[in-house]
């Protein structure tokens, strides 16, 4: 298994996962034009050739950033992938110093397995919200929001 930065190449295979999830209402849909413009927000995990899991790390502020998009094939869930894609943008915010990184989920059992507590989504900056207005769910979304603070 292989865990990298997503390359140009990529962005088939990364829609392509992040649409199976949309397609399913799990995910908010990215268009092939918002992947090419945010490819350096994203890493992958690669096995024999084939991108198996996706995330991306998306700076909000400077002292917030967010994990979204993230993705492992149904093929390869519970094998551990989404929790390394976690710790790599963990990792990756402590070296911005970021210190606070949130995500919006409808799998909150995973975030607090991987350190996530709960937070109220009116905790969160109203530049948040900007993307909500695309996705199926708004206004009435059930995603539960989750917060980690690290030690930077």
């Amino acid at each position: 298994m292989i865990y990298r930065k997503a390359r140009i190449d990529d962005v088939e295979c990364i829609h392509r996962l992040l649409t199976l999830y949309a397609n399913e209402g799990l995910l908010l849909a990215r268009s092939r034009a918002k992947l090419y413009e945010g490819i350096r927000e994203f890493s992958v995990a690669e096995q024999d050739g084939e991108i198996i899991g996706t995330g991306s790390l998306h700076i909000m502020w400077k002292d917030l950033a967010e994990i979204r998009s993230l993705a492992v094939s149904p093929t390869h869930t519970r094998q551990g992938i989404g929790k390394k894609l976690v710790n790599i943008f963990l990792e990756e915010a402590k070296n911005l110093c970021i210190p606070r990184v949130f995500t919006l989920t409808y799998k909150p059992g995973f975030f607090e397995r991987c350190g996530f507590t709960h937070i109220e989504k009116d905790d969160l900056p109203q530049k948040v919200w900007r993307e909500c207005v695309d996705c199926p769910h708004f206004p009435n979304c059930e995603e539960v929001a989750m917060i980690i603070t690290l030690n930077i």
